[in-house]
């Protein structure tokens, strides 16, 4: 067993205090996802002459969570040192001091309550997904154009905006709850997707009984408070409908992005244009139409059988063009398929549980498209001053 005894062997080179701490800006923060040693969670370092390597570490709450993975992503990083024989991590807890600086330091000096996806800087792509009505799939089609898009490399954030009827942390299989340091709220990652939800902040299925004003103001925390870190996409599950959390979602990201989900049949698709409607009366540009439910293959000869109709997504994007003045295509037509559903009651979306599954291919190539596309300049505030 190693001990603090120097070894018999005086030749054995031991790392220095210096080389430890640049072994130590390969360990990200398992929930802000950033070196330790840049946010200042590295307390101190002691290399004793026997090679046994001492690093305490400030954790930014107590309890945290995820503390068994920090202590062993330091082990990992600090053992393969030359001359190391043993490394022991000590943690400790910052005080309500270094938690301030810390969020200072996560929002790049920026003052608090500033959405970041807001600011004309922000590269940020965010994409509202709506229906114009409930049990269309938004909400499953919304989970797997995450998981796809984080697949392909994108840093993705997903917000469920669909306050009373939040089904994110199930779909997503998110088991963690955020975690809180002073003002700002660390969102789990699942999948590679930061993900929030009023799901998480509540005890067991509880309602949330909130009024317009309420759910504007928890939709402008979870835009300002959470610490999203530099995202690629946002995606926002707005709930079904034209009501306060859209109209808001317009308001607070002038730059966001519609998505409209829809069904082939009529009923569902007029609903669906009164959504888009909605986007272009608030200035809000529309990506596309995505139709899903949109044929089931027949599971003896696969040919399609149009269950709920067809056309419904075609005639939504056909009104939206023609109502916006600017071209909004179908993105896409995802099929039914039982294991869309039954991958998200099991927490673990189609497009990794079943990716050759045709609804799975399908959500991936939409997935393609929106990785792929710039950032619209509608909502924008571009700086431009007449001359």
């Amino acid at each position: 067993m190693p001990t603090d005894s120097p070894p018999a062997a005086s030749s054995v080179v031991l790392p220095t205090p210096e080389q430890v701490a640049s072994a130590l800006t390969t360990v990200n923060d398992p929930e802000i996802h950033r070196p330790i040693t840049e946010l200042g969670m590295v307390k101190s370092i002691e290399v004793t002459p026997g090679g046994v390597v001492h690093v305490a570490v400030w954790l930014t709450v107590s309890g945290c969570p995820l503390r068994d993975t920090i202590t062993r992503d330091v082990t990992a990083a600090v053992g393969k040192l030359a001359g190391v024989t043993a490394v022991r991590v000590e943690l400790d807890v910052m005080s309500e001091e270094q938690r301030r600086e810390l969020q200072t330091t996560l929002r790049g000096g920026q003052p608090e309550k500033e959405i970041p996806f807001a600011q004309p800087g922000s590269l940020t792509k965010v994409y509202a997904v709506a229906s114009g009505k409930g049990g269309v799939g938004k909400s499953s089609v919304t989970v797997n154009l995450a998981v796809a898009l984080a697949a392909l490399g994108q840093k993705v954030g997903l917000l469920d905006a669909d306050i009373y009827g939040h089904s994110v942390p199930r779909m997503l299989g998110v088991t963690d709850r955020p975690t809180q340091v002073e003002q700002m709220i660390m969102p789990p990652t699942v999948h590679g997707v930061r993900a929030i939800s009023s799901g998480m902040l509540k005890r067991g299925n509880e309602p949330l009984p909130m009024r317009g004003p309420i759910l504007h103001r928890l939709l402008q925390q979870f835009l300002a408070d959470v610490y999203w870190g530099d995202l690629d996409v946002l995606l926002l599950d707005l709930p079904p409908g034209t009501g306060d959390v859209a109209i808001s979602t317009a308001h607070l990201v002038p730059g966001s992005e519609l998505i409209v989900v829809t069904t082939p049949q009529l009923a569902s698709s007029e609903v669906a244009e009164r959504a888009g409607t909605l986007a272009a009366q608030l200035h809000q540009h529309v990506v596309g139409v995505i139709e899903n439910m949109s044929y089931l293959p027949c599971p003896h000869c696969g040919e399609r059988v149009d269950v709920f109709g067809s056309g419904g997504g075609v005639a939504v994007a056909e009104t939206l063009t023609r109502l916006t003045g600017a071209p909004v295509p179908l993105l896409g037509e995802v099929p039914i398929d039982t294991r869309l559903r039954e991958a998200g009651d099991a927490g673990l979306p189609l497009v990794l549980s079943d990716p050759d599954a045709p609804a799975a291919q399908q959500l991936r190539k939409i997935a393609e498209e929106l990785a792929g596309r710039s950032r619209s300049l509608a909502g924008r505030q571009l700086g431009l001053t007449p001359v």
